[in-house]
């Protein structure tokens, strides 16, 4: 049996818990031992949850830990993902037994998917992808490494989004459009064409936003 830990003890953390609880592998595969946040505090106020063992910078890594980011910021959930792994630590994936995962469809290591997802036909979701709940993949999707992407959000058929990249709430990405590496899509957004690397996009038709 695994212990799981989760990185992340903020309010996505909580919802990865009961995600965590909900999966196949729960008490079969894996029981829940604890999280890694370096806000000692997090959970003061909140029940039913399993506490803070340590901060990630100081916590040992164990016999049959294992371990899940629950960091909805795409650069700190890799900057945490990565100091795990330099220790020699594990991520397993956890999938909400409601998603679909249809035909020839592949899957990396450390993704979340939540609750009815589907991820269509002939997809390709690579390492560390965070799929939140009713997120719609059409087929032949492309997924890089550290994508985020928000309840409700769709790509269609040919999509590729590339590392780093994150679609906010029911955001749209049209057939065949490419979305450049660390580049964000705002929430409710339609993307009709390629949007460059490290740009957010906003609006329907979504069109750059400048800080």
């Amino acid at each position: 049996m695994k212990n799981l830990i989760i990185v992340g003890a903020r309010g996505f953390g909580r919802e990865v818990y009961d995600l965590a609880t909900q999966c196949s592998g729960y008490n079969l595969e894996y029981v829940i031992k604890g999280f890694l946040d370096d806000k000692a505090d997090a959970l003061d106020g909140f029940e039913n949850y399993p506490s803070i063992i340590s901060s990630v910078e100081d916590y040992v890594i164990q016999e049959n830990d294992v371990f899940v980011c629950a960091l909805g910021t795409v650069k700190w959930k890799k900057h945490y993902a990565e100091l795990i792994m330099s220790k020699g630590g594990s991520f397993i994936n956890l999938i909400h037994p409601s998603t679909k995962l249809n035909t020839n469809a592949v899957v990396g290591i450390g993704l979340l998917v939540f609750m009815y997802a589907n991820i269509s036909n002939d997809c390709i979701i690579e390492d560390f992808v965070t799929i939140q709940g009713y997120v719609g993949l059409g087929h032949d999707t492309k997924i890089r490494k550290w994508a985020h992407l928000s309840s409700y959000s769709f790509t269609g058929g040919f999509v590729v989004l590339e590392e780093e990249t994150t679609l906010n709430t029911r955001a749209t990405v049209l057939p065949h459009v490419t979305v450049r590496k660390g580049a964000t899509v705002g929430a409710c957004s339609l993307v009709i064409k390629n949007v460059k690397e490290n740009t957010t996009v906003f609006g329907i038709p979504a069109k750059k936003l400048d800080f």
